[in-house]
């Protein structure tokens, strides 16, 4: 085989013969195993975190009304909570945590099957919640906290009077996020004599989990190709807010058509994005 290197004129990606690339692939395959074993260890300490009793007596409204956070486990022993950022009055809900629920249309029955519930929570009244839910098509169990503290409580809501110094606590720990509502996962169990206990949360870019999407363009030749965006997501749409999907544009033609797209080809050459900014629902400070 040729072993000779070139390079692709349009984005200085260098090219090798098989056998050079499988040498290249072995090394980070090599990689990718111990990520791997680490992130099993990871989920290991995760599990072995001590539980938190829930003492409070959450009263959440649905559709079918008022029902506790025990009632709404469905007769499952895990609950999993996606904190939906949908404020009192927004017109509609956060587009990245839309983005999110999108993933679970297929997921959600999996979950069902391991022991887990699904709901979402946002603050806005019911009414609210309901229009957004059936403009976007979800099946989801959506559950209205606007007449308890969760939202508070679980640090994802931040309404007049909460900051301190212009900051909230946030992914455990003080800092000056942007909006009103913040995005998060959190987990539940209950136990046989039926009280409820807080397992695991995670905000900030751990709500990554959840956007599989971003998992498969990490793969991808150009990544998340995130890099010029003026923050991470910010190509994110409601899923009926896309434009039509235009023709596919040659590797050529995209570093030629001007010297941003240039500088764009080039960066996501080099990998994708990997700034603190990237899957931020509200910019980099999420």
């Amino acid at each position: 085989m040729n072993t000779a290197t070139a390079s692709l004129p349009a984005t200085g990606h260098a090219v090798v013969s098989l056998d050079d690339w499988i040498v290249r692939r072995r090394e980070l395959l090599a990689r990718e195993k111990a990520l791997t074993r680490l992130g099993d260890q990871i989920a290991r300490e995760r599990r072995a975190l001590p539980w938190v009793r829930i003492e409070k007596q959450y009263v959440f409204d649905t559709p079918d009304g008022p029902r506790s956070l025990a009632e709404l486990f469905d007769g499952r022993r895990q609950l999993m909570v996606q904190h939906f950022m949908l404020g009192p009055g927004w017109e509609q809900g956060c587009k990245s945590c839309s983005y999110m629920a999108d993933h679970l249309l297929g997921a959600e029955i999996h979950l069902q099957h391991r022991d887990v519930t699904v709901l979402l929570v946002s603050r806005a009244p019911l009414p609210e919640i309901e229009r957004f839910r059936r403009r976007m098509g979800w099946p989801f169990q959506w559950a209205s906290a606007s007449g308890n503290d969760f939202n508070l409580d679980f640090h994802v809501s931040f309404p007049a009077g909460t900051r301190v110094d212009g900051e909230v606590f946030y992914n455990w720990r003080m800092t000056a996020f942007p909006k009103d509502e913040a995005p998060g996962i959190s987990f539940f169990i209950k136990d046989d004599a039926g009280d409820v206990f807080h397992t695991y949360s995670t905000f900030g870019r751990g709500v990554e989990v959840m956007m599989g999407t971003y998992h498969l363009l990490d793969l991808a030749p150009r990544g998340r190709d995130e890099e010029l965006d003026g923050y991470g997501m910010a190509w994110v749409r409601h899923h009926d807010r896309y434009e039509p999907a235009g023709a596919p544009m040659s590797v050529a033609l995209a570093a030629s058509s001007s010297p941003a797209a240039a500088a764009a080809s080039a960066s996501a050459a080099s990998g994708p994005s990997t700034s603190a900014a990237t899957s931020s629902c509200c910019g980099p400070n999420a």
